[in-house]
């Protein structure tokens, strides 16, 4: 074949340096298929070239972890009697932006599949969405489109979303971010990797048919939102979850027989990525003949199908001899069950077409820790720090009428309830794992087969976070861990999702750096290291310059068993209620000052991560011996929307005294962290006291069966009014 152009190679995204450097490693100046395959797997969606060098920081070893970050496809962590729990997040931001319908759909399939490529049955989905001012109409159809699209997605998979959060600020209008975390289980011993070894052994692509849909998708990752993107609607993926359930079946069948030496998801860059990351983790090549894949479209060129990232495929590897069984299997299941090749030990991948020798590479040189370009991006402390550190609080006075400015953030879509949306979920899909359901800060699910129970969540604070890189990036962990533990879990790994600008500005490289070195601390100081995520750059666009800098954390933690939980909501007329934590005149970062007040640049709110970690260890001590009888978090909204939150499920009022020390607004609203809210019942408040000695506490009112909330004496109204409001604020936005 004719050798590529430079001028072809920077058009697929590659720059100049390292088209070079791929000549330098074939010895040749490589063809158009091979430029095209280098296009993808250099890209930063698939190389990390970016970030690698900052994602080695964090701490990746832990007593529960069974594989390292990177390892497989997704981390592996042990909870015990024989079982194994896989999870890990991604993004699909920018096909979301574009089409968001398939763009979430197809970001909720590709998350399972990296679950149960690796064996494991998926049990929970999760998500973390950002968008625009939804008093947008565009905003209003993204929002419609993804919530539609995750829910078609996961209801008709069978894997119930259990848990997510959503955030709504102008700096995600042109570009929404869209992160999927799937959680599944495994038994021991039944894992699979992602390998390929053995000459001669059998290459099977099982699965959909190959398509021109998603062609260049990790390229289209790898660049700005623009104007013009919808132009590049053919690198959306189109989803069919039948088609992914039977596929699921029918891979975890194959597993037990033992016939398989590797399996592998076809993601990003498609059967290019299956074949060189399973070739070179097994350190053998493969020879590929791209003429054997069943397509769906014909006339299709060995680059469409070595690129194209059509959905619901799978890679993989055969035990010679045994091909019938597992062929078998597949046929029951009306699943394409194809041989495509045979693994070689030369270590190159050589594809063909008709006969045609089409592309030969070696393997490693697409790999990340192989031949892919690794870079140390300039970094400098943004200008508009400037701004933030010049604020004053008392520059904000405290308002005359304080119910009226809880009634504006009551109604905020980023704190309002979130039922339009969770009620297209189907939180209990699915016969073998099921969530308990009852209101808690972390979703619990139930272990089928074992007593023990899953909390899971997903949390960032992203105005946090651009404010102080570095606090944010350890409050995104901290937040996840606090609910965790508020659940009765036991915090145990994260996985992440890092969504950023493009890395080379120097000012969202030095956000990116610094979130990194603050989950790290936090990481390592809570005992939850990161299994592995996912980097996702280019998050901007010319109108609305970067997204805020959104470390996405998913967290699991442990219950040895579901006697353990805690849940979220008052139960009992007279119960004390209490706030474990220190109260402070902080109103840095919370929605009632960006929202409400209007100030777009402030620092972000109190932290200090030792005092996290003592609350955590408390707070876990006294939900688990039952000391409390609810137990919530004080995030966004501050300490009357944890309190209003409290109360609504089983229409409890409360009654509290502020701390006159501290102004007003910013003991109602301020969003100063390591915080929780418990209710206590009095013949165990002598015990609850004891258990806190040497933690900050304060004992600030009562759980009234009356339905009202009193402060300072002022009655606010009825519980069931604020919750009226609280549950159709975003449906009225929506409607308008």
């Amino acid at each position: 074949m004719q050798p590529a152009t430079l001028e072809q190679a920077v058009k697929l995204g590659l720059r100049e340096e390292e088209f070079e450097h791929i000549k330098q490693i074939l010895g040749r100046t490589p063809n158009f298929n091979e430029t095209a395959m280098y296009s993808v797997m250099w890209s930063e969606h698939c190389s990390y070239k970016n970030s690698i060098k900052w994602l080695k920081t964090l701490p990746r070893d832990g007593e529960r972890l069974l594989v390292k970050a990177g390892e497989e496809n997704a981390g592996l962590v042990d909870i015990g009697d024989g079982l194994g729990c896989v999870f890990k997040i991604e993004s699909h931001n920018h096909p979301s932006a574009i089409e968001p319908f398939q763009g979430a759909a197809t970001g909720v399939g590709g998350i399972h599949r990296d679950i149960f490529t690796m064996g494991a049955r998926p049990i929970a989905s999760l998500n973390s969405l950002r968008f625009g001012r939804l008093d947008n109409p565009k905003t209003k159809w993204l929002l419609k489109g993804v919530v539609k699209g995750i829910g078609h997605y996961g209801n008709c998979f069978g894997v119930p979303t259990v848990a997510g959060e959503i955030y709504f600020d102008s700096c995600y209008q042109t570009n929404p971010l869209v992160n999927a975390m799937s959680v599944g289980v495994v038994k021991a011993g039944q894992t699979v990797s992602a390998t390929s070894y053995g000459e001669g052994n059998s290459v099977f692509i099982v699965g959909a048919s190959t398509g021109k849909d998603g062609i260049g998708g990790a390229s289209f990752a790898s660049a700005d939102i623009t104007e013009d993107s919808a132009k590049d609607l053919p690198a959306v993926q189109v989803g069919d979850p039948f088609e992914e359930k039977k596929l699921l079946e029918a891979c975890l069948e194959v597993i037990p027989t033992g016939a398989l030496i590797g399996m592998q998801d076809m993601g990003a860059a498609g059967i290019t990525c299956s074949c060189s990351e399973m070739s070179a983790k097994g350190e053998h090549g493969m020879i590929i003949h791209l003429d054997k894949v069943p397509t769906r479209q014909k006339n299709m060129q060995p680059w469409e199908m070595l690129l194209s990232e059509s959905q619901e495929r799978m890679l993989i590897v055969i035990k010679k001899g045994r091909e019938a069984e597992v062929q078998k299997i597949f046929d029951k299941w009306d699943i394409h069950c194809e041989q495509i090749g045979e693994v070689t030990t030369d270590k190159n991948l050589k594809y063909y077409m008709n006969g045609e020798l089409v592309a030969d590479v070696p393997a490693e040189s697409l790999v990340l820790g192989g031949g892919a370009p690794v870079y140390e991006r300039e970094y400098r402390e943004p200008k508009y720090f400037a701004e933030i550190n010049a604020f004053n609080p008392d520059s904000i006075p405290v308002p005359a009428d304080l119910v009226d400015v809880a009634y504006q953030l009551v109604q905020l879509p980023t704190i309002a309830s979130k039922r339009w949306v969770y009620d297209q979920y189907d939180s209990m899909v699915g016969t073998g794992n099921t969530q308990t359901n009852e209101p808690s800060d972390a979703a619990v699910v139930r272990v089928h087969g074992s007593p023990k129970g899953l909390a899971v969540t997903t949390d960032c604070n992203s105005r946090y976070v651009f404010a102080d890189p570095y606090k944010g990036g350890m409050i995104a962990v901290s937040e996840a861990a606090r609910n965790i533990v508020c659940s009765g879990g036991l915090p145990v790994a994260i996985t992440n999702c890092l969504n950023f600008g493009n890395p080379y500005n120097p000012e969202v490289y030095y956000q990116f750096v610094h979130a990194i070195k603050g989950m790290g601390d936090a990481c390592r100081k809570l005992g939850t290291p990161v299994t592995g995520g996912n980097v996702s750059f280019y998050n901007q666009s010319s109108d609305d310059g970067p997204v805020y800098p959104t470390p996405t954390i998913g967290m699991v933690g442990v219950l040895d068993n579901l006697d353990q939980k805690m849940t979220m909501f008052f139960k009992n007329d007279g119960d004390a209620i209490y706030v474990i934590g220190s109260n402070t005149a902080d109103l840095n970062c919370s929605e009632y000052l960006h929202q409400v007040c209007g100030v777009t640049h402030s620092p972000a709110p109190r932290f200090d991560l030792e005092e996290e970690y003592q609350l955590q260890e408390r707070v876990l001590k006294i939900v688990r011996e039952k000391l409390v009888n609810s137990a919530h978090d004080i995030s966004e909204g501050g300490l009357f929307v944890t309190l209003l939150e409290s109360g609504m499920k089983q229409n409890m009022g409360f009654e509290i005294n502020t701390d006159s020390s501290i102004r007003k607004d910013a003991y109602l609203f301020g969003e100063g962290q390591s915080r929780v809210v418990v209710s206590v019942s009095a013949d165990k408040i002598a015990a609850f006291e004891a258990a806190l000695q040497g933690h900050a506490f304060s004992k600030i009112g009562t759980v009234k069966s009356d339905g009202h909330i009193k402060i300072d004496g002022s009655n606010w109204g009825p519980v069931s009014d604020w919750k009226e409001t609280y549950d159709t604020a975003i449906e009225k936005l929506l409607n308008n």
